[in-house]
């Protein structure tokens, strides 16, 4: 009889850590929370600009979807809420419908949240947690970096107060030519002076002298508050030095209060529309969001199921729609700095919502007069640090079908769009795959003298027998290699006349499924009329029992031996018998 216990724990993980919450696990997830919130308000806030959004959409996405994955998520210490390339993925979806910021583009915006928040759910109650591995890591890796470009320029044009093109970087560079001149000076000085400084300072507090006068924590927490300063810097500058009056804009009027909750507008039609962009979301922000839990499950030896991930994450993102924001998902930088503040529990993700709130309602008049190129150079300099192209060396020297399926991905974001580019990735990376499968490696292997161990002729020193020829397939048979492998026999038999026998080693074959069954029965028909027998070796159970239901074992010509050395040494001593009575 199954434990109550477990079974609501199964369901609402919150259920055992709120069991033995105490004082001290408060005390370290209060702090973890306040780290948080110092990298949580100005992201929010950007990250909702870079989806066309309102910045206070930012700090919605980050109230009620972080509470909601704190209760029925597994991870401890994942942060849940508005992220970059879900936030340019959003906009992507978005923009060709309709104009960003406009109400009829939020409503959509919040309707797509929920789309996305249903499909999610759905795959996790109907247990698709494995979908995670139709999109390889080289694919995700590239998608990520291009992403990162792209969310670059977009903000760009908050830089330099021009109204640029951000789709793809051949619309970018066509508008940045069109706009160059119409570059407004005061607002890219501002812009310049706050990526130096969000570059130059954490670069400036390594020196040895400085971390003598103030502690390396200390050090670390004011690095990371670092954008939250200048953000209040900047808001200051604006009031004492009127920089408004030199053209510089800012945030503007910003609604405060509890988000509003409420079902978003939506229509069959406009579901359709949202559908596809929806899907690619929700594959992408699940594969983010478990790769971050799962690198965070083994530092801390936690368990983490897939198919309870996707729930929270449906769920996180139903209440995202629900309360006018936007698609979210798990944030690998505040991830990061929530562990290494020392979060124990779930718990400070929610005080993180609670702070949200506070902000949210009381505060928002705060951040009225918060220049765009100060707030974009926060988002320039945080996401610029995701642009590497190692990568693509070292996946290019490993794989060149991963490297090749890299690029594709790679300048199919750039040139095209977040959500084309990615599609085209996956795509590539099933037709490398499908030619890898249709050109499995195939080897002649014979024994290293002294030893029961087979091997690679063309790599070893081993012993063979002119009258047998052993191969192996180091792939599962499908209709894909099976003609592959026939064409190889053929190859070998054409080589050798004195050929009596073929085994077929079977260790590397997992599966063979009834095209590949049927071209054995031929292979061995073929075999059988030339005078030479098909025997195979070391068979695994689940093959052998599917080959049981089958003709293949009745009319095999040859035999199924145990292991590789007992059909050699079987074989071999029938043919000298063989040889000793003619």
């Amino acid at each position: 009889m199954p434990n109550p216990s477990s079974t609501i724990a199964r369901w609402f993980p919150a259920w055992q850590w709120l069991q033995d919450y105490n004082s001290s696990k408060f005390k370290s997830d209060l702090l973890a929370a306040l780290i948080i919130i110092a990298m949580l308000v100005p992201q929010g806030m950007a990250y909702a600009m870079v989806a066309g959004l309102p910045p206070i959409t930012g700090l919605y996405a980050s109230i009620i979807p972080m509470i909601i994955y704190a209760l029925i998520g597994g991870s401890s210490t994942l942060s849940i809420g508005p992220v970059a390339l879900i936030s340019m993925m959003t906009f992507a979806t978005l923009n060709p419908m309709f104009e960003a910021g406009s109400p009829v583009y939020i409503q959509a915006a919040c309707l797509l949240a929920l789309l996305v928040g249903i499909i999610s759910f759905v795959l996790g109650i109907l247990r698709f947690g494995f979908l995670i591995r139709l999109i390889s890591h080289p694919v995700i890796k590239s998608c990520i970096i291009a992403s990162a470009v792209l969310i670059a320029f977009s903000q760009v044009k908050y830089l330099f107060d021009v109204p640029l093109q951000t789709n793809n970087i051949s619309d970018f560079l066509v508008s940045v030519w069109q706009y160059f001149p119409y570059i407004q000076i005061p607002s890219m000085l501002l812009g310049l002076s706050a990526i130096l400084l969000l570059v130059m300072l954490p670069k400036m507090t390594q020196s040895t002298a400085i971390q003598k006068i103030i502690s390396k924590n200390t050090l670390s927490f004011w690095i990371k508050a670092l954008p939250l300063f200048l953000v209040l810097v900047s808001i200051l500058m604006v009031n004492v030095l009127n920089l408004e009056g030199y053209g510089i804009k800012t945030v503007g009027e910003i609604p405060s209060g509890f988000p509003p909750l409420n079902m978003p507008f939506w229509s069959w039609d406009l579901v359709v529309k949202l559908l596809p962009g929806a899907a690619m979301i929700a594959m992408v922000s699940f594969v983010e969001s478990i790769s971050i839990a799962q690198a965070t499950a083994f530092q801390q030896r936690s368990k983490l199921n897939s198919n309870q991930e996707l729930i929270a994450l449906g769920l996180a993102n139903i209440g995202a729609g629900l309360s006018s924001a936007f698609p979210v998902t798990g944030s690998l930088s505040r991830t990061v700095v929530n562990a290494d503040a020392g979060a124990k529990t779930p718990m400070a993700g929610v005080l993180s919502s609670l702070f949200i709130i506070v902000v949210s309602m009381y505060f928002t008049n705060a951040f009225r007069e918060l220049p765009l190129a100060v707030l974009s150079a926060t988002i320039i300099v945080s996401i610029w640090k995701l642009v590497d192209f190692k990568p693509f060396i070292e996946t290019w020297k490993y794989s060149k079908a991963d490297g090749i399926a890299m690029w594709v991905t790679f300048f199919g974001v750039l040139f095209l769009d977040i959500s084309t580019g990615l599609m085209i990735g996956v795509f590539s990376t099933f037709i490398l795959l499908l030619w890898r499968i249709s050109r499995p490696h195939i080897a002649v292997i014979g024994q290293i003298q002294g030893t029961e161990h087979f091997r690679n002729i063309s790599r070893h020193q081993v012993i063979t027998t002119p009258s047998i020829v052993s191969i192996r397939i180091d792939e599962s048979l499908s209709f894909l290699n099976a003609n592959t492998l026939k064409e190889f026999i053929i190859a070998e038999i054409s080589q050798n006349t004195q050929l009596k026998h073929v085994i077929m080693n079977c260790t590397s074959i997992s599966s063979i499924d009834l095209s590949a069954l049927e071209t054995l029965e031929e292979i061995n028909q073929e075999l059988d009329k030339l005078g030479i027998q098909l025997h195979l070796s070391e068979v695994k159970g689940p093959v052998m029992d599917r080959l049981n239901r089958s003709k293949l074992t009745h009319d095999l010509s040859g035999k199924v031996f145990l292991t590789h050395y007992q059909a050699i040494q079987t074989l071999e001593l029938e043919y000298a018998e063989a040889q000793i009575s003619a």
